[in-house]
């Protein structure tokens, strides 16, 4: 027969202070709202942050979709993730192009996320015939 440990043994004890200790130390990541101000590159920062907006609404419009059952096919529903995932990837390129304050290389990537963020808007409300 096994032998289980009780909830008052050391071991047990211990890894519930490891657990306890660690989500302690883990600081949850947000995107909140940028100080185009503080930029050194303002505009560039405010694109980036109109951009990574769109590309959560985006999500949000698709989840709905995928949660409601309304997506018009499993093609479709896959051309719109790989839209939503090149949109989310452009995101962090766009966001170094606008700390070097590379105004044409952030509008080009923004262009970019725009129109894979339109893509997989309009792919999400194409409902089931």
């Amino acid at each position: 027969m096994s032998k289980i440990q009780s909830p008052s043994t050391p071991t047990f004890s211990f890894g519930l202070l490891l657990i306890a200790v660690a989500a302690w130390f883990v600081q949850p990541v947000h995107g909140g709202p940028i100080d185009p101000g503080a930029h050194p590159f303002p505009e560039a920062a405010q694109a980036v942050h109109e951009a990574e907006h769109a590309v959560d609404q985006a999500w949000e419009t698709y989840h709905k979709a995928a949660l409601g059952g309304t997506i018009a096919s499993p093609a479709v529903q896959a051309e719109i993730e790989q839209h939503l995932h090149e949109a989310r990837a452009l995101v962090p390129q766009a966001r170094s192009a606008a700390e070097r304050g590379d105004t044409r290389q952030v509008q080009r990537l923004v262009d970019a996320i725009t129109i894979h963020t339109d893509a997989a808007i309009m792919g999400s409300r194409e409902h089931k015939r």
